[in-house]
């Protein structure tokens, strides 16, 4: 399984189309077999769904992210979760935990860029 976590540096991105990109963690069961980055290629309509996919993206964990790209995310059978805060490694854990769960938040307005997930 491969989850795509929209990231600023080290932490969770507020708004994963805006973000500086991806960090890519492979998980076999529970364990991390492999984390890589990949910079995001810019925020063009539609785009993002079908990069993440090419790179065969089970799921995308951002802080906010509008209505449409999760309806893209959903037709290309990636699951979304949004809400999501904080350092990318320790969000991943929860997950791995069975922690994180997605508020569900859609963000509506693109001028709160970087506050998505409040």
């Amino acid at each position: 399984m491969k989850i795509a976590v929209a990231s600023e540096g080290k932490y969770v991105s507020g708004h994963f189309g805006h973000c500086e990109g991806f960090t890519i963690y492979d998980l076999e069961g529970e364990k991390i077999t492999n984390k890589d980055f990949k910079q995001n290629p810019g925020h063009r309509p539609g785009f993002l769904p079908v990069f993440l996919k090419d790179l065969d993206v089970n799921i995308i964990i951002a802080g906010g992210m509008g209505e449409t790209a999760q309806q893209l995310f959903n037709e290309k059978e990636i699951d979304v979760i949004v809400g999501a805060q904080g350092v990318c490694d320790d969000v991943i854990e929860s997950y791995i935990r069975g922690e994180l769960k997605s508020t569900g938040s859609v963000c509506r307005e693109h001028e709160h860029e970087g506050h998505c997930n409040e």
